[in-house]
């Protein structure tokens, strides 16, 4: 079992910026995969950005650029970095954790960009 705890959501202005946190424990392993969801009100739940051992980086478009994903101080923690948000980045922001086809959520965080 792992458990993921995520930190960093809020409040903030179109433009602004957050980064988000999320540390997993319990039976974690090495190597692993680690990132970001987000769901919106309305819509499915999609990736942000995910990042596997050592450093291998993927990102969805309208992250690229403005997004960046990072590991912490160990291999099962990890950082995001949000800069330039817009309104429609304005979501529920899950952490997910993936060993070897167990898979594991956090309770998210919420995002909420003001115009």
């Amino acid at each position: 079992q792992v458990q993921l705890v995520e930190s960093g959501g809020g409040l903030v202005q179109a433009g602004g910026s957050l980064r988000l946190f999320c540390a997993a424990s319990g039976t974690t392993t090495r190597i692993n995969t680690m990132g970001w969801y987000r769901q919106a009100p309305g819509k499915e739940r999609e990736l942000v950005a995910s990042i596997s051992t050592p450093a291998s980086t993927t990102y969805a478009d309208s992250a690229k650029g403005r997004f960046t994903i990072s590991r912490a101080n160990t291999v099962n923690a990890i950082y995001l970095q949000m800069n330039s948000l817009r309104p429609e980045d304005t979501a529920i922001y899950y952490c997910r954790y993936f060993k070897f086809g167990d898979v594991y959520w956090g309770q998210g965080t919420q995002v909420t960009v003001s115009s």
